[in-house]
């Protein structure tokens, strides 16, 4: 993968692209995600009368939280903001160049369209899990096909330093991230607007890194494509959300958090390639790592719940996909947190470690790190009060009216 020319002048907290330079479009990023979220929330009433006459209905289950029929296809309208938005992006004479320099935005838009697709055909006939993983590997290869790929990477250890990936590498390395984070937001879709607001929180994350790449690298518009899918992506996880908090009036289904998986690993992977290794000085180790670092702070929940689940269904001699009521968010409402209480603390944890890891962008990580460390104390006390309350001889119903 090519990334135009070569640097001609850098300092030590600037490097710009005489060629490439095109300042930092934070007013154009914001009309995009504002319309992603606008066309996503006004498709979704549209798309829950669609899913109504198709019968993409789900019925309760005995390892379900809902307790009414409600439709799903959810994705559909996501996908519609998305792709709204990125034709607007596209039409934006301060984002045009983005789309001259890398096909991110343009793959995303038909390997996003192609993994929604099978997300609306599971959601409404089901797939088997082969059938499903067939998609995914399929929609990631779209992806590398059309340039979305990472091309190096940095090993810090024995001074390895940067090496730049051989295609077969390459290829191998951008599926298998692709797939786990796809099926990591998969996973987790348990909760009225879980997936949705986790989908928001780690794209605004990337989003904010990717603001922070752009201010480093003189506006070079190589970050633009990270920068564009985050905001287009939080912009339509912030449109659906309204729909889909508890209790929700729809499901954004295996189409919504299979698109929401797909976007964020495209997000990441546009990040990686550009980024230089004289940009950041002191901060090098952290700067040329920071694509791996973010992809692991911002899927740590659901990416932890994902393997925990893996373990506990292989040692009970069950299929690693077969689904089951042992979730993360299935154990914190059994010890006594009512379900909006739930997805509030999982956006809680993920907020503080994305968020906290984009910030290192522009804080020094020793100082971000402080602050996270801090955060996470409060939240495992927020996270245990129903416990304590339960040794104090409280009731449940109690803290739940509080």
């Amino acid at each position: 993968m090519q990334y135009g020319s070569p640097v001609v002048y850098a300092t030590d907290t600037l490097l710009a692209l005489d060629d490439r330079g095109a300042g930092v479009p934070i007013r154009e990023l914001a009309l995009v995600g504002l319309t992603a979220a606008i066309i996503t929330y006004f498709a979704t009433g549209w798309v829950r009368v669609l899913a109504r006459r198709l019968g993409a209905v789900a019925y309760p289950r005995d390892r379900d939280v809902h307790h009414e029929p409600t439709p799903r296809m959810g994705g559909l309208a996501m996908y519609i903001g998305v792709a709204v938005a990125v034709l607007l992006a596209s039409q934006l004479p301060a984002l045009t160049r983005g789309f001259v320099y890398s096909s991110g935005m343009p793959a995303v838009v038909v390997a996003g369209g192609l993994i929604m697709v099978v997300g609306l055909i599971d959601d409404r006939w089901g797939l088997d899990a082969l059938t499903k993983f067939a998609g995914q590997i399929t929609a990631a290869s779209v992806l590398v096909t059309m340039g979305v790929a990472w091309s190096v990477l940095y090993i810090p250890l024995g001074g390895v330093g940067t090496i730049v990936l051989d295609q077969v590498s390459s290829i191998l390395l951008t599926l298998a991230l692709t797939v786990a984070i796809v099926n990591a937001m998969n996973f987790v879709d348990g909760l009225d607007g879980l997936a949705a607001g986790l989908g928001l929180i780690t794209a605004s994350a990337i989003c904010i890194f990717s603001v922070g790449l752009l201010r480093d690298h003189g506006g070079d518009v190589l970050f633009y494509p990270p920068a564009v899918i985050s905001v287009v992506l939080a912009g339509a996880c912030l449109g659906f959300l309204p729909h889909n908090f508890h209790p929700a009036k729809i499901f954004m289904g295996d189409s919504g958090s299979m698109l929401i998986g797909l976007m964020l690993a495209a997000a990441s992977t546009t990040a990686a390639g550009p980024i230089s290794q004289t940009a950041y000085g002191v901060r090098d180790v952290f700067a040329l790592l920071s694509p791996f670092l973010l992809v692991v702070a911002v899927m740590f929940v659901p990416a932890l719940d994902m393997l925990l689940a893996i373990i506990r269904r292989t040692r009970a001699g069950l299929s690693p996909f077969s689904p089951d009521k042992m979730h993360l968010h299935h154990r914190l409402l059994e010890i006594g947190h009512s379900h909006r209480r739930v997805v509030l603390l999982i956006y809680l944890w993920v907020g503080i470690v994305a968020l906290g890891a984009a910030s290192t962008i522009f804080f020094d990580p020793r100082y971000s790190g402080a602050v996270m460390l801090g955060a996470i104390l409060v939240a495992v006390v927020v996270t245990l009060i129903p416990l304590l309350g339960r040794r104090n001889g409280q009731f449940e119903e109690m803290y739940d009216e509080k």
